[in-house]
């Protein structure tokens, strides 16, 4: 199953952009799972004067720029908070599953608009505190490398 990442904003050359590819080099090293890469696409923020204007346009590009095969889950405030056991039992579910691809998606400035929670199998969030969308993403790979190690065996996680 492919793995994706779907993200409002980009990400400018830096620490978080090289955090992030160390986690998708990671990943894509895991191959033996039956998941392989995090391919990321990036959008780009709304210039739309209101905040649900912004929400709704940039979800309509989201979903536009999801490949036509993929399902979609989410990173979102407003989504549940679960274990990396949890989170890792949910990949392994939709691969299981027949799952050809499997995308994860982060909002920008605005959070993600109902559209794009509504078309998700599931969404997820990292907690009730607000996360600049470049920690969601660089924190979305690190859960997904967790899960894969998880599902491999692998020390990395102990918890």
């Amino acid at each position: 199953m492919k793995l994706g990442l779907i993200c409002v904003g980009r990400l400018k050359a830096g620490p978080e952009r090289e955090l992030f590819a160390r986690y998708a080099e990671r990943i894509r090293a895991l191959r033996r799972l039956g998941l392989e890469g995090l391919e990321l696409k990036e959008i780009d923020e709304s210039k739309a004067s209101s905040s649900a204007e912004r929400a709704s346009r940039e979800a309509m590009e989201l979903l536009a720029a999801l490949p036509a095969e993929a399902r979609l889950a989410a990173f979102d405030e407003r989504g549940r908070a679960e274990t990396s056991a949890a989170f890792a039992q949910f990949i392994a579910s939709e691969r299981d599953r027949g799952c050809r691809a499997l995308w994860f998606a982060i909002g920008g400035a605005e959070g993600l608009d109902e559209s794009v929670r509504a078309r998700a199998t599931a969404v997820f969030s990292f907690g009730a505190m607000t996360l600049p969308h470049q920690l969601a993403r660089i924190l979305a790979a690190e859960q997904i490398y967790r899960a894969m190690t998880i599902l491999s065996g692998h020390p990395y996680h102990r918890g």
